[in-house]
């Protein structure tokens, strides 16, 4: 197998992200075969006249809009590829999200039998093709192009997302501040992460891992597998209005608790925020430890009392060792342990995922909350469904089994917590604790699909068959 990196056969967003403000998901279903194969050809045959699949290969010129596919299973069966080629994809593919809910937590209000269609119905869903663009006009005018004429493909619904300004998600937080880098892409020095450098495997099939000598499965022939991937697309709702009721709850048990000037000293108000009363910089430092960064993106394993450090720190060039007060269960370290201790020693820095998302729905004002859904529009990118994503779902986020003083607990932000049993334990500078409880579910799960990334080839490929 040929293992010679080609950026021009792989699709883009994966190793890089498009940076652009705006994107709608067409999820779609295959009604015709044959004029489905047509339309996937179309997509790499140059014309003008309709969207390109956009790719890895460096740019001259930064396009206007940005075009990609995923396919699921069904998708895949759907458009005729061989039985054969099809048992050789992972099993958590071929089952699809719906299947895997309770592994994930998608459970109680996240089921999928709660889901909105068109996501209920996953045997329908086929494709999902994204459109990235600076506007809603050019959103609609890729989507026209795309869909015109005979496609053989049936809309089933759509999603858009946008970015808010200063790259802020809807609990608060600076996102988008820490992805994986690749040495084979050609700006690596310009993208700000510290972490080691992760192999093509950990996101492409076909190439090595952090293990050595395993290289994950390539479904044959190899045009249809190599340089692929896998997503899951989930649709995230985000209880905006409930994370900040439980920011003030909290705050108020922890300034009446005995330990209080442990965790926050008199006078210390200042160093979060000038001018904020005693009760807004607790809610302050319980939202820092929820999630392990102040809501700017400083860190709190550099930066444990303040989001303004002096001299500035850098914002991905830390780890979780000695004595750092970064809470174990913290979302980012639950989700990302990287060179820390933990009881799965070898899955550091192995189970890393690719991170693509946008909110959407309205950004919260506290002054008029609203009504409206609002939340994220998350992609997943890695090599393997199961040994990534849903290891870091359910092990890691909802399990707690990298470390056995979080072990029996959920993520305190996107886990699938319930207020009777959640807790979280806030670390003092003496080395003990404070445990918070009654933790709501924050994050509902109201759809999404697991879809294989074709390369171009693969695309080719799928185009060409006449079965």
């Amino acid at each position: 197998m040929s293992t010679v990196f080609k950026p021009a056969d792989v699709q883009g967003n994966i190793l890089r992200g498009y940076r652009k403000p705006r994107v709608r998901y067409l999820i779609l279903e295959i009604t015709d075969r044959i004029a489905a194969r047509r339309w996937l050809a179309a997509r790499t045959s140059g014309r003008g006249d309709v969207p390109q699949i956009t790719t890895e290969e460096p740019w001259t010129t930064k396009p206007e809009t940005c075009f990609n596919i995923g396919l699921t299973y069904e998708g895949l069966r759907a458009l005729g590829t061989s039985h054969d080629s099809l048992d050789m994809f992972p099993t958590e593919f071929k089952e699809g999200m719906n299947a895997r809910a309770v592994k994930l937590g998608d459970v109680g209000p996240s089921a999928p039998e709660n889901w909105p269609d068109p996501f209920k119905d996953s045997k329908r869903i086929h494709l999902i093709a994204t459109i990235y663009a600076d506007g809603i006009t050019q959103l609609d005018s890729v989507q026209q192009r795309a869909l015109a004429g005979g496609t053989g493909l049936n809309l089933l619904g759509q999603r858009d997302g946008f970015n808010f300004n200063g790259n802020y998600v809807h609990f608060g937080y600076h996102d988008n501040i820490s992805q994986p880098k690749f040495a084979e892409i050609h700006d690596i020095d310009n993208l700000s992460d510290a972490q080691p450098v992760a192999p093509l495997g950990t996101v492409l099939l076909g190439y090595p891992t952090n293990f050595e000598g395993l290289l994950f499965a390539v479904p044959q022939p190899e045009p249809l597998g190599l340089n692929g991937s896998f997503n899951a697309f989930r649709v995230l709702e985000q209880d905006v209005v409930g994370f900040e009721a439980y920011l003030s709850t909290a705050a108020t048990y922890l300034l009446a608790h005995p330990k209080v000037d442990e965790l926050l000293p008199p006078g210390a108000e200042a160093k979060i925020g000038k001018g904020l009363s005693r009760h807004a910089a607790m809610r302050e430092m319980v939202a820092a430890n929820l999630c392990g960064r102040w809501r700017n993106g400083v860190p709190l394993a550099l930066s444990p009392d303040t989001d303004n450090p002096s001299p500035p720190v850098d914002p991905t060039d830390f780890d979780f060792i000695g004595d750092s007060r970064c809470p174990y269960g913290s979302h980012i370290r639950r989700s990302n342990p990287r060179g820390g201790q933990i009881v799965q020693r070898v899955a550091n820095h192995s189970r890393r995922l690719v991170r693509r998302g946008m909110p959407y729905g309205p950004a919260y004002d506290p002054a008029n909350p609203g009504t409206e859904e609002r939340g994220l529009l998350g992609n997943f990118i890695g090599a393997n469904l199961g040994a990534q994503f849903e290891a870091v779902s359910c092990d890691w986020l909802n399990l707690g089994l990298q470390d056995p003083r979080i072990t029996g607990s959920n993520d305190p932000l996107v886990g699938a917590n319930d207020p009777a049993t959640s807790w979280f334990d806030l670390p003092l500078k003496s080395g003990a604790t404070i445990r918070l409880w009654e933790l709501p579910r924050l994050v509902t799960t109201r759809g999404g699909a697991y879809t294989f990334l074709p390369s171009l080839s693969a695309i080719r490929f799928l185009g060409s068959l006449s079965n």
